[in-house]
Protein backbone atom coordinates (compact mmCIF):
# COMPACT_ATOMS: atom_id res chain seq x y z
CA UNK A 1 0.00 0.00 0.00
CA UNK A 2 1.47 3.45 -0.99
CA UNK A 3 0.55 7.09 -0.08
CA UNK A 4 -0.45 10.15 -1.83
CA UNK A 5 1.25 12.81 0.23
CA UNK A 6 -0.59 16.17 -0.19
CA UNK A 7 1.11 19.64 0.84
CA UNK A 8 3.42 18.17 2.89
CA UNK A 9 0.38 17.30 5.65
CA UNK A 10 -2.09 15.15 4.73
CA UNK A 11 -1.43 11.57 3.26
CA UNK A 12 -3.91 9.06 1.50
CA UNK A 13 -3.13 5.84 1.94
CA UNK A 14 -3.70 4.24 -1.76
CA UNK A 15 -2.74 0.68 -3.78
CA UNK A 16 0.51 0.19 -5.40
CA UNK A 17 -0.70 0.30 -9.26
CA UNK A 18 -3.59 2.52 -8.39
CA UNK A 19 -0.98 5.03 -7.63
CA UNK A 20 0.98 4.36 -10.26
CA UNK A 21 -1.95 4.94 -12.85
CA UNK A 22 -3.33 7.92 -10.71
CA UNK A 23 0.31 9.63 -10.96
CA UNK A 24 0.31 9.49 -14.45
CA UNK A 25 -3.01 11.16 -14.48
CA UNK A 26 -2.47 13.86 -11.94
CA UNK A 27 0.86 15.16 -13.36
CA UNK A 28 -0.38 15.18 -16.81
CA UNK A 29 -2.93 16.98 -15.71
CA UNK A 30 -0.65 20.30 -14.00
CA UNK A 31 1.82 19.94 -16.61
CA UNK A 32 -0.88 21.62 -18.31
CA UNK A 33 -1.55 24.23 -15.71
CA UNK A 34 -4.90 22.59 -14.81
CA UNK A 35 -6.20 22.17 -11.06
CA UNK A 36 -9.37 19.62 -10.46
CA UNK A 37 -10.73 17.76 -7.78
CA UNK A 38 -9.66 14.52 -6.36
CA UNK A 39 -11.76 12.16 -3.93
CA UNK A 40 -11.57 9.01 -2.48
CA UNK A 41 -12.94 7.05 0.56
CA UNK A 42 -11.43 5.22 3.34
CA UNK A 43 -13.22 3.15 6.05
CA UNK A 44 -16.71 4.51 4.82
CA UNK A 45 -15.47 8.34 4.97
CA UNK A 46 -15.28 10.62 1.73
CA UNK A 47 -12.55 13.10 0.99
CA UNK A 48 -12.02 16.01 -1.48
CA UNK A 49 -8.61 18.03 -1.83
CA UNK A 50 -7.78 20.51 -4.89
CA UNK A 51 -4.75 19.77 -6.82
CA UNK A 52 -3.17 22.66 -8.41
CA UNK A 53 0.19 22.86 -9.97
CA UNK A 54 1.15 24.75 -6.65
CA UNK A 55 0.09 22.25 -4.19
CA UNK A 56 3.01 19.93 -3.36
CA UNK A 57 2.50 16.07 -4.07
CA UNK A 58 4.24 13.29 -3.22
CA UNK A 59 3.67 9.63 -4.14
CA UNK A 60 5.66 7.26 -1.84
CA UNK A 61 5.02 3.75 -3.21
CA UNK A 62 5.49 0.24 -0.78
CA UNK A 63 6.79 -2.28 -3.03
CA UNK A 64 10.28 -1.69 -5.33
CA UNK A 65 8.58 -2.98 -8.64
CA UNK A 66 7.24 -0.35 -11.06
CA UNK A 67 3.70 -2.17 -12.47
CA UNK A 68 2.76 -2.25 -16.32
CA UNK A 69 0.55 0.77 -16.71
CA UNK A 70 -3.16 -0.48 -18.17
CA UNK A 71 -4.34 2.19 -21.52
CA UNK A 72 -8.11 1.89 -21.16
CA UNK A 73 -7.62 2.58 -17.43
CA UNK A 74 -5.65 5.67 -17.86
CA UNK A 75 -8.13 7.07 -20.29
CA UNK A 76 -11.45 6.59 -17.93
CA UNK A 77 -9.07 8.10 -14.76
CA UNK A 78 -8.07 11.07 -17.50
CA UNK A 79 -11.93 11.72 -18.50
CA UNK A 80 -12.80 11.74 -14.96
CA UNK A 81 -9.99 14.43 -13.79
CA UNK A 82 -11.31 16.41 -16.82
CA UNK A 83 -15.22 16.02 -15.58
CA UNK A 84 -17.16 18.56 -13.38
CA UNK A 85 -16.96 15.75 -10.62
CA UNK A 86 -13.13 15.50 -10.58
CA UNK A 87 -10.42 12.18 -10.30
CA UNK A 88 -11.40 9.36 -7.89
CA UNK A 89 -10.26 6.27 -7.43
CA UNK A 90 -12.00 3.98 -10.16
CA UNK A 91 -11.60 0.61 -10.57
CA UNK A 92 -9.53 -1.05 -12.81
CA UNK A 93 -11.51 -2.25 -16.43
CA UNK A 94 -11.73 -5.66 -17.14
CA UNK A 95 -9.94 -6.77 -20.31
CA UNK A 96 -9.67 -9.34 -22.54
CA UNK A 97 -6.74 -10.88 -22.47
CA UNK A 98 -6.52 -11.19 -26.52
CA UNK A 99 -6.35 -7.63 -25.83
CA UNK A 100 -4.11 -7.15 -22.71
CA UNK A 101 -1.15 -6.75 -24.84
CA UNK A 102 -2.77 -4.01 -26.55
CA UNK A 103 -4.16 -2.64 -24.06
CA UNK A 104 -0.95 -2.30 -21.71
CA UNK A 105 1.48 -0.09 -21.86
CA UNK A 106 5.12 -0.66 -20.32
CA UNK A 107 6.62 3.01 -17.67
CA UNK A 108 8.65 4.99 -19.60
CA UNK A 109 12.06 4.21 -18.91
CA UNK A 110 15.21 6.24 -20.22
CA UNK A 111 18.11 4.93 -21.86
CA UNK A 112 21.28 6.84 -23.03
CA UNK A 113 21.68 7.47 -26.61
CA UNK A 114 24.59 5.45 -28.19
CA UNK A 115 26.57 7.22 -29.79
CA UNK A 116 29.68 5.26 -32.36
CA UNK A 117 32.79 4.90 -31.38
CA UNK A 118 35.61 7.86 -32.37
CA UNK A 119 39.18 6.58 -34.36
CA UNK A 120 41.67 8.12 -32.00
CA UNK A 121 43.60 8.79 -35.25
CA UNK A 122 40.77 10.89 -36.54
CA UNK A 123 39.29 12.81 -33.69
CA UNK A 124 35.51 13.66 -34.21
CA UNK A 125 35.27 10.09 -36.87
CA UNK A 126 33.38 7.26 -35.80
CA UNK A 127 35.14 3.85 -36.04
CA UNK A 128 35.30 2.50 -40.00
CA UNK A 129 34.82 5.67 -41.41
Amino acid sequence: MGTLVYNGTGSIPIDDRLLAHLQVVIIDKLRRQESFPFSWEVAGRESTVWFGPSIALEFVYAGNRSPLLNRAWLNQLAAAASSNAGLSALPEPLTAPASAAAASVSPPSVTPPTAPLADPAKPGVPVGV
